[in-house]
């Protein structure tokens, strides 16, 4: 029989249990869109069982990885005072409770120490991931290398995102995790697979423009250069289509002149859809959290559909 527990401990576990909230919201768990480059990963090695140890090592290294880039990220945002113009004026909106700095939740310090943890935990299992994996070619440990380096001086350090980097590493991360998992599980990356890998690494990219184009009043305050800033508002948005127009064309030529099979696609078609209402919504209407929340669909919609295409591929090899 479970004894209940006194007013003391009842209220140190309520403590325990909101202290474990901060944390797990400031290492953003549930933004976990980079983390489905591994069953993307896994279906294109072929879904062998071996694969998916080494990827799932190299997985959980992965989130160790990020929640330290965005522990660091919060940390620098508390500092220059960027999250709290971004967050300040419509915080409910923003969901303000994503920054346990902001609403005194966690101290500078105790961030701080979290992120160096976290990455190097990261660092850790993705060497271990490079010691038990069956391929390591030195590309591979190369690539790794760069997506450990530029996530955790993301906004850390060196802050490459504060000068004029931040898009290109939305876009190589997830790229690079792709291309990651993949040399070390089948030691190469065909041209089909390159092509997933760029789509995927899109995703990001293709969401993350709208909130920087949210947040662009609040980057240029503290000095951070991202395009949104950089350019004008009709800049902004030609770019943002651009972006948009760049990932259906690489499906179509992919499926027309390139590795992909004919009906890639057609299998696109669903996840296109949404990214053309994405563009619609964010840039026609100026609807940017809206855009934003497409942008997640059309993301984890684009995934999924890779991961049946390979699939369906794999079985037809099979036949």
């Amino acid at each position: 029989m479970t004894m209940p527990l006194s007013p003391a401990d009842s209220a140190a576990a309520t403590r325990a249990r909101a202290r474990l909230g901060a944390y797990i919201r400031l290492a953003k768990l549930d933004v976990w869109d980079y983390y489905l480059a591994f069953p993307l990963a896994w279906a294109l090695a072929g879904f062998g069982p071996g694969a998916f140890g080494v990827l799932m090592v190299f997985g959980l290294g992965t989130v160790c990885v990020v929640s330290g880039a965005v522990a660091f990220d919060d940390v620098t945002g508390y500092r220059d005072g960027s999250d709290a113009a971004n967050y300040g004026p419509d915080a409910p909106a923003r969901r303000l409770a994503r920054k346990p700095l902001l609403t005194g939740e966690l101290t500078e310090s105790e961030a701080v120490r979290f992120g160096y943890l976290a990455a190097m935990s990261g660092a850790l299992l993705w060497a271990l991931t490079v010691l038990i994996a069956p391929f390591a070619p030195l590309w591979t440990i190369l690539l790794a290398a760069a997506c450990l380096f530029s996530a955790v001086q993301y906004s850390w350090g060196l802050r490459i995102s504060y000068h004029g980097w931040q898009e290109v590493f939305l876009a190589g991360f997830g790229v690079g995790l792709v291309f990651v998992g993949l040399g070390l599980t089948t030691g190469a990356v065909g041209g089909f697979a390159a092509v997933q890998g760029v789509l995927f690494g899109l995703g990001p990219l293709l969401f993350g423009v709208y909130s920087n184009t949210r947040d662009a009043a609040g980057d240029a305050a503290v000095g951070r250069p991202t395009l949104a800033v950089l350019l004008t508002e009709q800049g902004n948005r030609a770019f943002i289509a651009a972006l948009t127009v760049t990932e259906i064309a690489l499906v179509v030529t992919s499926a027309g002149l390139g590795p992909a099979p004919w009906w890639f696609a057609l299998a696109m078609l669903p996840a296109l859809g949404v990214r053309v209402a994405q563009l619609r919504r964010g840039v026609g209407l100026g609807d940017l959290l809206a855009a934003r929340k497409l942008g997640l669909l059309a993301h984890r919609l684009t995934t999924v559909t890779l991961v049946v295409v390979d699939v369906v591929l794999a079985v037809e090899a099979g036949a």
